[in-house]
């Protein structure tokens, strides 16, 4: 399982947070870094991520794969406070990319991503998990908010 788990980690979040960022960032020629600050955000969502990545594997016994999901629910470590924090790390990690190249494009791009995520929760995830854990989500979601609000 371990190697699901670190192929869905560089398959999802790895393409959409470090690859296309740096690919676009290379390719634009956005290659200085402008503003250090902003290695706050982009390490902070990657420790983030990683973290998550860890509570799936050991918490959760799966993946953040759909080919490989978690045979438990996870409500251990970050996902106490946000229903979604890998997304939240993810959207956190390409604010940063943004800040600390001084790249707007990649503002927007993180804008469409997360609304990508909430349409996916909204839509998807969250009516799946309902079926899936029936009464332990009910209980979780009524008590965690699904970001930070």
């Amino acid at each position: 399982m371990l190697a699901k788990a670190l192929l869905a980690f560089i398959a999802l979040p790895g393409v959409v947070a470090i690859a296309i960022p740096v690919t676009w960032l290379w390719a634009s020629c956005h290659t200085k870094l402008i503003q250090p600050l902003g290695l706050a955000p982009l390490l902070a969502g990657f420790f983030a991520l990683i973290w998550c990545v860890r509570d799936f594997y050991i918490s959760g016994k799966g993946t953040l794969a759909p080919w490989a999901p978690p045979t438990h629910l996870v409500i251990a470590g970050l996902y106490r406070y946000t229903r979604n924090p890998m997304y939240v790390a993810v959207t956190l990690a390409l604010m940063g990319w943004a800040l600390c190249f001084g790249a707007p494009e990649l503002f927007a791009y993180a804008a469409v991503v997360a609304t990508g995520f909430h349409l996916r929760v909204v839509l998807g995830e969250e009516p799946w998990l309902a079926r899936r854990y029936g009464t332990q989500w009910g209980h979780y979601s009524s008590r965690i908010p699904r970001w930070f609000w």
